[in-house]
């Protein structure tokens, strides 16, 4: 977290950074958020730019060191306003769920870059 409340992004865009406030992937209930960089400064795509693919039904893996595998379906993507990302998607609480953010288009640079966020949650996939 910034010291402003918002959630920090990891600088590699290779490489996806755990909401540490929430509940981890795999655990059994709340919302277990991911982000990560769609691109990088230099135009180079970023581990979440597969996330413009994913569709409703797909697989998705998590893999974390000293841990099984953890493994979900997807069940809903939208794009919000950065600024209207709901709180629900950090929920500690609930149905385990699997929710992967980065950047949406539009993207102006004068306003500080992308305007909106790709949301992404998944379901556990049963055994």
């Amino acid at each position: 977290m910034t010291e402003e409340g918002a959630m920090s992004v990891p600088e590699d865009p290779a490489v996806a950074g755990w909401y540490r406030y929430g509940p981890e992937p795999g655990t059994t209930q709340g919302s277990a958020v991911l982000v990560g960089h769609v691109d990088s400064d230099t135009g180079a795509l970023g581990e979440f730019a597969a996330l413009y693919e994913v569709e409703r039904g797909d697989r998705v893996e998590v893999h974390r060191a000293g841990a099984e595998p953890s493994a979900y379906r997807v069940v809903s993507r939208a794009t919000v306003p950065k600024d209207e990302l709901s709180s629900s998607a950090f929920r500690r609480t609930g149905q385990p769920v699997l929710t992967l953010i980065t950047c949406a288009p539009p993207f102006v640079p004068e306003r500080g870059g992308y305007l909106a966020n790709l949301v992404v949650t998944a379901r556990p996939e049963r055994p």
